[in-house]
This record gives C-alpha cells, sequence and structure tokens, in this order.
C-alpha cells in the first residue's frame, strides 16, 4: 500500500474535524479553517501547473488520441481550480480575511482569462490539421504521384520510337510540375500568413495546368495502346489534384500552428501571472496565525 504522507494524514485529520464540527452542530476552529486553507492554496498551485503541463503536451501530441487525452487532462485540473478556489474563497470568508480574499479574487481574474485563451488553444490543438495535411502529404498523395509517374512511364514507352524524344520531354514536364507541387506543399502546411499561403497556392496552380496542358500534347497522334495508358495518367493526376486540395484545405485552417502560436506568445505570462498571485496567496496565509477573525 503507498504511503498516506504527512500531507494526507493532516488532511484526513482536518476532514475529521470538519465533519464532526458539522454533525454536532458546532463552529469550525479557526486554526482548522487555516489550515484547510493553506491546503486548498497548496493544491490550486499544483493543479494549475497539471493544467499548463497537460495543455502543452496536447498541442505537441503526434496523434488526434494524444492531443485529446492531454486536452481532457487540461480540462480535469482546470476544473479542479474552479472547484478549489470556491471552496478557499469559503474558510477565507468565515475567518474574516479580507486581504486574503482579494488575492484570492486576483488570481480568479486572471485564472478566467488564462481558460478563455486555453479553451481556444484546445480547441486548436485537437484538431490537428496540420498534422493531418503532412500526413496526406507524405501517405496518399505521394502515393498518387508515384502512380502518376508509373503510368506516364508506361505511356512513354507505348510511343512510337519516331516520337519518343518529343515524348520523353512532355512526361518530363509533367511529371516535373507533380513533384514541385508536392515540394510546395510542405512550407504551405508549416506557414502561418494567409498571404504567403495564397501565393503557394499560386504555384501549385500553375503546376497543375502545366501537368494538365503536358497530357494533353502527349495525347496529340497517339496510338490506341498510349492513349489508354495516358486515360490512366489523367485519372492519377485528378486523384492527385483531389487529394492536393483536401490538403491546402487543413492545411489553411491551421489549427496546429495557431494552437503553438497562443501556447507560446500567450499562456505562458497568463500561467506565471496566476502562479504569482497564488504564491502571494501562500505567502499571506502562512503568515497567517491561529487567532480566528481578525
Amino acid at each position: 500500500m503507498k504511503p498516506i504522507g504527512v500531507n494526507g494524514i493532516v488532511r484526513a485529520a482536518t476532514a475529521l474535524s470538519l465533519l464532526a464540527a458539522a454533525c454536532h452542530g458546532g463552529s469550525v476552529p479557526a486554526f482548522t479553517q487555516l489550515a484547510e486553507a493553506r491546503h486548498l492554496a497548496d493544491d490550486l498551485r499544483v493543479e494549475l501547473a497539471k493544467t499548463s503541463n497537460a495543455s502543452d503536451r496536447a498541442v505537441m501530441a503526434d496523434t488526434d488520441e494524444e492531443s485529446i487525452a492531454f486536452a481532457r487532462d487540461a480540462e480535469k485540473s482546470t476544473n479542479a481550480i474552479a472547484l478549489g478556489a470556491a471552496a478557499l474563497a469559503a474558510r477565507l470568508q468565515n475567518l474574516g480575511y479580507a486581504a486574503e480574499s482579494r488575492a484570492l479574487d486576483d488570481f480568479n481574474g486572471r485564472f478566467a482569462e488564462y481558460r478563455k485563451v486555453d479553451r481556444d488553444v484546445l480547441d486548436l490543438a485537437v484538431q490537428n490539421t496540420n498534422l493531418k495535411a503532412q500526413r496526406l502529404s507524405f501517405g496518399p498523395v505521394r502515393e498518387a504521384a508515384d502512380q502518376f509517374h508509373d503510368v506516364l512511364a508506361a505511356a512513354a514507352g507505348a510511343s512510337p520510337t519516331k516520337d519518343r524524344c518529343r515524348v520523353d520531354g512532355l512526361v518530363a514536364r509533367a511529371e516535373m510540375a507533380v513533384r514541385e507541387i508536392q515540394i510546395l506543399q510542405a512550407p504551405h502546411i508549416a506557414e502561418p500568413s494567409d498571404e504567403s499561403m495564397a501565393k503557394l497556392e499560386k504555384a501549385m496552380t500553375d503546376r497543375q495546368a502545366t501537368a494538365r496542358d503536358a497530357l494533353k500534347l502527349l495525347g496529340w497522334g497517339a496510338s490506341a495502346p498510349m492513349t489508354e495508358k495516358l486515360d490512366a495518367a489523367k485519372t492519377a493526376l485528378d486523384r492527385f489534384d483531389r487529394l492536393s486540395a483536401e490538403l491546402v484545405a487543413l492545411s489553411r485552417r491551421n489549427s496546429n500552428v495557431r494552437s503553438l502560436a497562443l501556447s507560446l506568445r500567450r499562456t505562458p505570462a497568463l500561467v506565471a501571472a496566476c502562479d504569482g498571485a497564488l504564491a502571494q496567496l501562500q505567502d499571506a496565509l502562512a503568515r497567517d496565525g491561529f487567532t480566528g477573525t481578525r
């Protein structure tokens, strides 16, 4: 069995004192309420660290499952803070600690601001649109591009010897355009700027047109066997373009980029402010004696 520890013993004794006082209709001793207030303040600081850490891990998670699990952990600690702050407010009111109550109000205000930003961070983090776009680029999009390459090579092989030079040039042009689109996808996924993403999308569209034009030129005067293989190439290019459009749509939402930006630029200062307010409250409670109301 895991040892209870000193804190566990103190809290158990405090809980028994509170229960006994309630059962006998008596008032809870001031020293008991002060001890409980100190423990609640300690717990608030621990839970604050937990929710901040869980939120950071949700942002950095590699899978949807991990992001969701860490987001739930963060929300659990956030709810624990709300309950703990309410319980602490009741203790401070019973003790008549006006200054400490104001310090707790200061924490509550700062924590409300943090919670608002953190909710946005977590909502974005669990969407994982940039990660999904990256997986799409490394998986189905790459497979479609490879298939396009294979069927184009087969089409070139079916062309007459006298046309081989022209055909090889057009095949290289079409394949190069598709490979360049793949290259442009990576910076698009990582790009936070809408303007820069629009430029990358324009470059992708231009290369899509280049690949389509090359296929059209390859079809002029093609033999029946070559035409059949060019039709397969068009099907592969259609699939590539469709997957690329899906990738761009996911990348445009930028949920991972935005959640990371918020977690790096906004939440550290908010967490530090919350922690500082709790530290001041802890210091004030540590200086308080067991003299009841003041």
